[in-house]
């Protein structure tokens, strides 16, 4: 903020009656002290004369001749005042309020009083030494005569010293104290009343102390005189050109005056400020407009000299007058009245007709008035009137008062929809005395609405009313929307204001896009859009306003044809502080009886000002949001700015939104947001001393529109109402907020075309649609409207005939005739009738009866006599005053608003006469409400006539209409002490009758009349009543009704009698809604509670509050009145995945002003480096994650949580080995963080068994990366792995095979690169490796097969196949459920994966189920087989084949071994070969050459000893003796041959051949490698034995028959080959295979097969 001038600091403003009184003893004062040294002064002092003409001197010096003139002019005005008056009064306005500026002058004053006092002292008796004392005080004289001169200059140019602008600083300094001076001389008389002149020692004396006393103070005031020199010459010093604009000043302000009529008055002002202020004249607030009045009015404005001239004043000049000032720093008004008056005895018309003033209502009022009642009618009315924008519109009436009064006329008031209109530029009114009128100079839909004239005559008054329409004016563009309406400005501030207004009701065809807001500075003609875009939402804030200034507003609508004409402008506004418009607005409408001051306290500079409050959003829409907050405490003396700062929600972002200039207002509006998006804000404050802290921020506000489009109204009824309207009622919108009003649209039935009903929105739910066609069909339709936008339009309405209701166009018809009536109590001379409400009520209630009746003398009946005057409410009446035993008639009829119905018929004759049955009368007035499908509640009143006793029940009879009398049954078995019932288990649809009858002692009496018929049905749009419990915990019954006429009533019950104590109830009504709030629920309130609403078709209903019901409800209360957060979950602790702990609770549904405190150990904690608070309005959320748990941190945590009035809290307790457990569960969290930054074990290692029932440890890995490396191991030694793991599936597997207890121990993996390493141990030691190898137990113990059959020749084997064998599986045989006992012959193993049993020898007593048990440790697996029936038989035939096969196999002929495969020999040498035979039988042993048998002779010699051993001998072989031999050796089992070749060489054979040693024998023959397979052939038996097989056909399911181990008694045939060892010779030894055939039995019982080779023996 900038310093202000120091005559700025401190100043007082004065209206002129004050000014008066103030200087009006100073200025005496001084007159008569002008006036004593007058006196003195004539007896002959020259001193004087020279002081004169120094004054006349300085006085041209100051003014210039033109001044001196003007000067001299003033002071004969004034007369007795002068110069100094004006001049002091001046100075007097500028005047400081400190006391210590006023005493500077005193130090000026004691200089020369001092001077004055020496020349006292040394004055002698003698003339001539006080003749120059008088010299001197002459010249004294002279100098303040100086003095008044420059205060006269200084005044009459503009107050140049006040400006602050001189030439030097020497100057300035000078003109402070002269100023200063001046001022202090008009402000005390102090220092006049030291210059008087004493003629005896006693006065000097007395002016001698008087001079002490005032040197005692000199020293003082001098230094009080050099600080304000001193702060005079620092402001200049910090002077610069913004600082010299001031606010306006009324120097001189317009009084008020009185004039005659036909004269002419001027009003006069003069105004300061700078920049130069522009004024403004307004008549009653209304802006005075010279062209719209010419030759009225002349306004005038001169260098800061304003006046405004009114001609020939008549008596509607009489009005309050304001001059408005304004420049940019601020506006002023300053008021004057005008009073116009007429001379008495001139009463005329024009006296009490003018305008709207009037005279005083008392004047014509009771008692002391002259009339007691006026009539007062209306003639030639104004009828419902249609105009157009921008058209005339006048609205007259005649009004006939009588009696006619003379001198007082009536007070004329003209209202709009309920509110009275006051002139105005758009409104003029005028009274001739008999006719009133109304002209809407320019109309406007403004001006649309519901127009009264109330013509008052002191008490009493009389109105009518008529609709005014405005139509839109024509659109400048086809297609353009209507005009908005209604612009007005809300919450304005120094720089802000938000405008509102109505959107049109059409739309031009196309949708509206938006609204353009346009400004205008008063006083100027130049309008500036203030939006770039055009705005949905209908309102709006303006932003960058000059302070001071006023501005008016419009708005033009926009869619895509085009651009609507603008609105009519708003009201002007001015850009003020809301306290300076209070303030001004305090203003006393008589300006001259009261004063304003305004004091500016000097600043406290160096004062940085504190932090706004009470931040909040007071409005959000989805283009801005508007910031509301409190001025700081701490600010100094200073005024303050703001800058406003924004951030997204969740994060510490702050942007500053106004970057350059600071608001002044304590609003601000944010655009340019992103919809959607949360937002928070604060503000800062700012002052010259610098830029305070922030404000607290806001919560999180989502950018969009809070207020939606209101919902679509509902159930549109039309009503015929004129030849030309129709009634139009509906339902409100459901749940609409800050709704506007609502459209209604008419179009005639099949058109398509829709034209507006309204221009301007009506509240309310009914409207009366004019200007219809008298005949056609029209449908309605109707939209609501608030700021947001117009709903969807609602479902057309039925089509409705245009024509007048019943009453040819009335709004009420009188009703028709009352029916049933009859007789209830008959005494000696009255009697009382009953009737029923007449059917129809001709649209208005029925205000009351009206009871006819005649007599019957022999059947002639007489003359009608009215029986009451007054109407009767109830529907009985007693006619008193009748004749006993005389036969009457009567006749009744009803009343409403449009008149007395039709009398009803007479009824049959009635003899009066004493009743004296002892049973009581009929009950009457029966009334069926709450009709519903199945229900229904009758009400009825007790009999009249109750009998010799009193009443104790009732009974109720129903029937069904259709039905006879005899059909009546009742439906209280007991009788009801009551008057009303509910009537439950009818049928729906179905009409019924109802009746009464009353009982007493003496028994039951005659049946009411019975009701009209009633069909059980609930009529569409019923609703029922419902209890609500506000916010506030208040409990009421609530009825809403949608078939309300205007006339309608909300009527409420207590058990259906009317409730009359209204102390435990308040009824509220609004539209169609009524409420019943209980102000203390308690017992004295149960009961039946009932609403019903009058002038409707039996709209009613009703709710039971009973004991148990009251108790819920007033729990019910209690939660609301004490409401509570709802949780949807309790405040929880978890961990995040860096040991962060995450402290959260979700409340069912949160606001968006809930705060949520958090507390630790009962101290509240806030977001910080350790804390992260969040709270989620949108899903209630909220948590706090604390970045590291430590020690300190043990204790209770707590969530606070407030929403409005509803609170709540959670807490939870981390203490003891619950934090230690958190608390190590964090660390272990944080580190497995810090672990997972580089390679890392997702999975440890674990194992699992395959199916093969190998063993894979396995781990999972992630994090890796191409130079990652894994490593195994065991029991600390690497495990050498043949190829690299690639991690494409993040998985790792060791495969371990055959596993065994050789494989327990410790292993471990470890994962590394340059990041960081990880591993993993797995233990299978002790229980982890019996766990492992219990699975891989059951893993091969699932794994086994069925079991299967095999015949041996031993004998028959069961076996199993499993995928790989353990001993640690425990494998058990049971044979008929007992286990087996191993021997020789029956006898348990397994060969590879072959578990086995073998049974040699195999008896009938081997017959049985048998089971194999396989135990893995945990868990027994069993596989079952029924060797039994023929599979036992196939067996065992099968065992016998294989048996008897196995012997001939063992006993047939074959060659065991010693003969090569070729012998080559040097001619001439001897040939001896010798082979092994064996054989059972002894084999025949035959030699064969070339395939011949050989026999033997003396070259080639044969032999066979003991039947075991073959030999071969050559002598002299040569070479013919070369070629192919063999051996055959042969028995009843089977033959086998021996092939060999002989090569005979001839004796030159080539040196170095390798020669056969025919002798060799023995070790010799061992060398030899056998590579020739045997020739082996079974006998004929064996072969026929096979073939007999292949036809047999076993019911075993499969059985498979090998050859086991071949007879440790067999020897193995053994044969020559070729095999070459270093030294060229070859030799070969002879695979032995065993060719036993192998049987396989199939299920199909075909017989397979297959040879099966022997293992490869060296020999």
């Amino acid at each position: 903020m900038m310093a202000l001038p120091f005559y700025q600091k401190h100043h007082q403003h004065y209206d002129r009656a004050y000014r008066h009184k103030e200087l009006q003893s100073t200025l005496s004062q001084y007159q008569k002290e002008e006036k004593r040294k007058s006196a003195v002064y004539s007896h002959g002092s020259t001193a004087y004369t020279r002081g004169s003409a120094a004054y006349r001197h300085g006085s041209a010096a100051a003014y210039g001749h033109e001044s001196a003139a003007a000067y001299s002019h003033g002071s004969a005005a004034y007369g007795h005042e002068s110069a100094a008056y004006s001049h002091g009064s001046a100075a007097y306005d500028h005047e400081s309020a400190a006391q210590s500026r006023r005493s500077a002058a005193y130090s000026l004053g004691s200089e020369s009083l001092s001077k004055m006092s020496s020349a006292y002292d040394h004055e002698s008796a003698a003339h001539s030494r006080r003749s120059a004392a008088y010299s001197l005080g002459s010249e004294s004289l002279s100098k303040r005569s100086a003095a008044y001169s420059l205060g006269s200059e200084a005044y009459s140019h503009g107050q140049v010293y006040v400006s602050g602008i001189t030439d030097t600083e020497e100057e300035r300094i000078k003109e402070s104290a002269a100023y200063i001076a001046r001022r202090n001389l008009f402000a005390t008389g102090e220092g006049i009343s030291a210059t008087r002149v004493a003629t005896s020692s006693s006065t000097e004396e007395q002016h001698e102390k008087k001079s002490r006393k005032v040197a005692i103070r000199e020293s003082a005031e001098r230094l009080a005189l050099k600080k304000t020199l001193e702060e005079t010459e620092e402001f200049h010093r910090k002077l610069n050109e913004d600082k010299l604009l001031h606010a306006p000043e009324f120097v001189i302000k317009p009084r008020s005056h009185t004039v005659w009529e036909k004269q002419n008055v001027k009003l006069h002002c003069t105004v300061t400020g700078w920049p130069e202020p522009r004024l403004t004249w307004y008549k009653n607030n209304v802006p005075i407009n010279v062209h719209t009045h010419p030759g009225k009015y002349f306004i005038e404005s001169r260098y800061g000299m304003h006046s405004l001239e009114i001609n020939k004043c008549d008596f509607e000049d009489t009005a309050q007058y304001r001059a408005s000032a304004m420049n940019v720093k601020g506006e002023l008004s300053a008021y004057a009245s005008l009073v116009v008056k007429r001379y008495k005895g001139e009463f005329d018309a024009s006296y009490f007709h003018a305008g709207t003033v009037t005279m005083p209502l008392s004047f014509g009022v009771t008692p002391h008035g002259y009339a007691s009642k006026f009539e007062i009618h209306f003639v030639d009315k104004f009828e419902v009137t249609f105009g157009r924008e921008g058209e005339t519109m006048s609205l007259g009436c005649t009004v006939i008062i009588h009696p006619d009064i003379k001198r007082f006329h009536p007070e004329i008031q003209w209202y709009r929809n309920g509110v009275l209109i006051t002139p105005s530029k758009w409104v003029q009114m005028h009274w001739s005395g008999e006719r009133a009128t109304l002209t809407l100079a320019h109309a406007n839909k403004e001006d649309e609405g519901l127009y009264t004239l109330r013509v008052v005559m002191g008490d009493y008054y009389e109105q009518y009313s008529g609709y005014v329409f405005v139509r839109d004016a024509d659109a400048e563009m086809p297609g353009a929307p209507a005009s908005p309406l209604d612009v007005e400005c809300l919450d304005a501030n120094k720089d802000y204001v938000i405008i509102s207004w109505k959107q049109p009701a059409v739309d031009g065809g196309s949708p509206i896009l938006g609204y353009f807001i346009d400004k205008c500075e008063v006083g100027t003609t130049h309008w500036t859009q203030c939006n770039e875009t055009p705005v949905k939402f209908a309102r709006f804030p303006v932003t960058g306003l000059i302070e001071g200034r006023s501005y008016i507003f419009r708005v033009r609508a926009v869619n895509k044809a085009g651009i609507s004409i603008p609105s009519r402008v708003s009201e002007p506004v001015a850009a003020l502080d809301p306290a300076d418009r209070a303030r001004l607005r305090s203003h006393p409408s008589a300006p001259w009886t009261g004063q304003i001051i305004v004091t500016e306290e000097e600043p406290a500079e160096g004062v940085v000002p504190g932090p706004p409050s009470d931040l909040h959003v007071i409005e959000a829409t989805k283009n801005y949001v508007v910031l509301s907050w409190k001025p700081p405490g701490e600010r100094g003396h200073e005024g303050v700015m703001y800058f406003v700062e924004k951030c997204t929600a969740g994060t510490e972002n702050w942007q500053r939104v106004n970057t350059e200039i600071p608001v002044k207002s304590p609003r601000f509006a944010v655009f340019d947001l992103a919809e959607g998006k949360s937002y928070r804000f604060r503000v800062r404050c700012c002052n010259s001393a610098g830029i305070g802290e922030p404000s607290e921020a806001t919560e999180a506000t989502v950018v969009g529109d809070k207020l939606d489009i209101p919902k679509v109204p509902g159930r549109i009824i039309p009503t015929r109402n004129t030849d030309t309207s129709v009634v139009v009622t509906w339902t409100e919108s459901k749940g609409a907020k800050e709704l506007v009003g609502y459209y209604v649209e008419a179009s005639i039935a099949g058109s398509g075309h829709w034209e507006p009903s309204n221009n301007n929105p009506v509240k309310g739910t009914r409207f009366i649609c004019h200007g219809l066609l008298t005949g056609e069909n029209y449908i309605f339709r109707v939209r609501a409207v608030n700021a947001a936008g117009l709903s969807e339009y609602s479902q057309e309405s039925e089509a409705i005939e245009v024509k007048a209701a019943i009453g040819g166009g009335l709004l009420h018809a009188a009703p028709s005739p009352p029916y049933d009536i009859t007789v209830l109590e008959s005494v000696r001379d009255s009697m009382v009738l009953g009737w029923k409400q007449p059917k129809i009520i001709g649209g208005a209630e029925i205000t009351g009866y009206y009871v006819n009746y005649r007599e019957v003398i022999d059947g002639v009946p007489g003359k009608w006599n009215e029986a009451n005057i007054k109407p009767v409410s109830e529907r009985a009446y007693r006619i008193h005053n009748l004749k006993e035993n005389m036969v009457y008639q009567f006749q009744v009829a009803a009343a409403n608003l449009a008149g007395v119905g039709t009398p009803s018929p007479p009824t049959r004759s009635f003899k009066c006469e004493e009743w004296t049955i002892a049973v009581p009368g009929p009950p009457h007035d029966l009334l069926c409400t709450e009709v519903r499908k199945d229900s229904l509640v009758l009400l009825w009143k007790p009999p009249v006539y109750i009998g010799r006793n009193p009443v104790t029940g009732y009974y109720v009879d129903v029937k069904e209409t259709e039905a006879t009398d005899e059909h009546w049954r009742s439906v209280n078995e007991k009788p009801i002490a009551n008057k009303f019932l509910k009537v439950s288990g009818l049928k729906e649809g179905v009409s019924y009758l109802f009746r009464v009858r009353a009982t007493n002692q003496a028994g039951v009496g005659k049946p009411s009349d019975t009701t009209d018929p009633v069909i059980a049905e609930t009529r569409p749009g019923t609703k029922e009543m419902e209890v609500d419990v506000d916010d506030n915990g208040v409990i009421s019954l609530n009825f809403e009704c949608d078939q309300m006429s205007p006339d309608s009533k909300f009527v409420w019950s207590k058990n259906y009698e009317p409730i009359e104590d209204e102390s435990r109830l308040a009824f509220d009504a609004k539209g169609g809604k009524s409420k019943a709030a209980f102000k203390d629920l308690g017992e004295d309130d149960l009961g039946i509670y009932s609403c019903a609403v009058t002038d409707t078709d039996g709209v009613s209903s009703s709710y039971t509050v009973d004991e148990e019901e009251m108790k819920r409800l007033l729990a019910l209360s209690h939660e609301h009145k004490f409401p509570t957060v709802p949780l949807k979950s309790e405040l929880a602790a978890e961990l995040l995945e860096k040991g962060q702990v995450r402290f959260w609770l979700q409340a069912e549904k949160l606001s968006g002003n809930a705060k949520v405190n958090f507390v630790f150990n009962d101290k509240e904690i806030v977001n910080g480096e350790k804390y992260k608070m969040k709270v989620d309005h949108n899903t209630g959320l909220i948590e706090m994650i604390m970045d590291k748990i430590e020690d300190n941190d043990e204790g209770t945590y707590t969530f606070q949580l407030q929403d409005g009035k509803a609170t709540n809290q959670s807490s939870l307790v981390l203490i003891g080995d619950v934090f230690k457990k958190l608390q190590n569960e964090a660390d272990f969290q944080r580190q497995e963080w810090f672990r997972k930054q580089g390679p890392h074990f997702v999975e440890y290692l674990g194992w699992e068994v395959t199916a093969d029932c190998n063993v894979l440890l396995k781990c999972k890995v992630a994090n890796i990366k191409k130079e990652t490396h894994i490593v195994w191991y065991k029991d600390g030694r690497e495990i050498m792995v043949d190829e690299e793991h690639d991690f494409k599936d993040g998985v790792c597997t060791l495969l371990i095979s055959e596993f065994s207890k050789k494989d327990a121990g410790n292993y471990e993996v470890i994962l590394k690169d340059d990041r960081g390493k990880d591993k993993s141990k797995l233990k299978l030691v002790e229980a982890a490796f019996a766990d492992l190898m219990n699975e891989v137990c059951r893993k091969i113990a699932v794994s086994a097969t069925e079991l299967k059959i095999q015949s041996t020749a031993e004998g028959i084997r069961l076996f199993s196949f499993v995928n790989y064998y353990l001993e640690d599986l425990m494998v058990s045989w049971l044979h008929n459920d007992a286990k087996i006992k191993y021997t020789d012959r029956v006898k348990t193993g397994v060969t590879g994966e072959q578990i086995w049993l073998q049974i040699n020898e195999p008896t009938p007593q081997d017959k049985g189920k048998y089971i194999m048990e396989l135990f893995d440790g945990k868990t027994t697996h069993t596989r079952k087989l029924d060797l039994s029936g023929q599979a036992f038989d196939e067996a065992c035939i099968e065992f016998q084949r294989l048996k008897q096969a196995a012997v001939a196999e063992r006993n047939r002929a074959r060659i065991l071994g010693g003969l090569p495969d070729v012998v080559t020999i040097q001619e001439g040498k001897a040939l001896n070969l010798t082979c092994n035979v064996w054989g059972d039988p002894v084999p025949e042993v035959t030699w064969l050459k070339n395939e011949k048998p050989l026999t033997a002779d003396a070259h080639c010699i044969l032999k066979y000893e003991s039947g075991k051993s073959a030999s071969f001998t050559m002598t002299g072989v040569n070479t013919i003796d070369s070629g192919r031999y063999g051996i055959l050796v042969k028995n009843k089992y089977g033959t086998e041959t021996s092939d060999f070749t002989v090569i005979v060489t001839p004796a030159t054979a080539q040196i170095g051949m390798v020669m056969h040693d025919a002798d060799v024998q023995g070790p010799n023959l061992n060398t030899m490698t056998i590579a020739k397979r045997k020739k082996a052939t079974a006998t004929s038996n064996y072969h026929n034995e096979g073939e007999k097989e292949d036809f047999v056909k076993p019911h075993a399911e499969e059985i498979i028959a090998t050859e086991e181990t071949p007879d440790p008694n067999e020897i193995l045939i053994v044969e020559e080959g070729d095999d070459r060892d270093g030294s060229g010779q070859a030799v070969k030894e002879t695979d032995v295979k065993s060719t036993v055939p192998e049987i396989i039995l199939h299920p199909t019982g075909s017989l397979i097969r297959q040879g099966e080779k022997s293992e490869e023996t060296n020999t």
